[in-house]
């Protein structure tokens, strides 16, 4: 099922429940590099499509790179293809209203900290940059990110940091979407040091030759297999208690006894019976709801011990 586009068409956007959840999780994250590349967003998506966004990487390797964008305010690139960041429409004019600065500037203030920043951004980007950070270099002084003398300047900064291998930060990108989608810097167990990955669609995370998860090239999240549950249970995430034996692919909220309340619909949990793993799945309800509740499905269930 294709993610339905999310219109972000005025200032109303900017407390759309997509959009604060995404602003809050953000501040779950942090840079690879030393340095950070800022960058400003395209109506393309995800961003390294489009045509600006493929030039700028040629300049950008090795660095972290930032999007800044209304309503959502920041995007790691490893990001670029996560739900909701991926499905938005909004305006990229780059003409922001105070409010737009306020909060744009605010997010990329907290997720730079004290990292040193190349701004190659114009307009209200270059604003929110001005006005909310201290160390940074800016490389656009004819207003065009895309001039041959914008571009010479980002070549110049970029050549100038310290660059992390690519192999180095593929780790720290996948435990970025994990963080993101399980609310918690707890999921980095989720991705360990000698996870590797296989596949050019949808990923498989594999650890010592187990399947733990799968990246889903139509959301950009994650789907767990039992081994994932495992650590799900371990680091106290999303978890589901029963008390009776599955029976079926659907779990009913009558019979379930207790859940973290952190869930949220369409989060991936685990399901615990005596302190074992006996099911995966995706939630339909909240924590407290699939407790509460006296009907409905609780948790389609993806993967169980047989």
């Amino acid at each position: 099922m294709k993610n339905a586009k999310i219109p972000c068409i005025s200032e109303l956007s900017l407390h759309r429940p997509e959009v604060v959840r995404w602003q809050e999780r953000m501040q779950l994250l942090e840079p690879y590099s030393d340095t950070i590349v800022v960058l400003p967003c395209s109506m393309k998506k995800p961003y390294s499509q489009s045509k600006s966004h493929t030039l700028f990487k040629k300049y950008t390797k090795g660095l972290q790179e930032v999007i800044l964008t209304s309503p959502f305010g920041i995007c790691p690139r490893e990001m670029e293809k996560t739900y909701p960041i991926q499905s938005y429409d909004a305006s990229t004019t780059g003409d922001w209203s105070d409010e737009e600065i306020k909060m744009t500037g605010k997010c990329i203030k907290n997720y730079a900290k004290d990292h040193k920043v190349i701004a190659h951004v114009t307009g209200g980007y270059r604003q929110a940059c001005e006005e909310y950070l201290d160390n940074v270099v800016y490389t656009c002084d004819d207003g065009s990110t895309r001039s041959r003398e914008s571009l010479d300047n980002l070549k110049a900064e970029v050549k100038k940091a310290d660059k992390v291998a690519h192999n180095k930060h593929k780790i720290h990108d996948l435990r970025s979407i994990a963080r993101y989608q399980f609310n918690t810097k707890k999921a980095d167990a989720l991705i360990t040091e000698d996870t590797q990955t296989r596949g050019r669609f949808n990923t498989q995370i594999i650890q010592d030759k187990q399947q733990v998860a799968i990246l889903h090239f139509e959301t950009g999240l994650y789907t767990l297999n039992l081994k994932g549950g495992e650590v799900l249970k371990d680091n106290h995430i999303n978890r589901v208690f029963i008390n009776f034996d599955l029976q079926s692919n659907t779990l009913f909220t009558p019979g379930i006894d207790a859940a973290d309340k952190e869930i949220i619909p369409n989060d991936e949990v685990v399901i615990i019976r005596d302190e074992k793993v006996v099911g995966v799945g995706k939630a339909m309800m909240s924590g407290e709801e699939l407790v509460e509740a006296t009907k409905g499905v609780g948790v389609k269930i993806r993967h169980q011990i047989k």
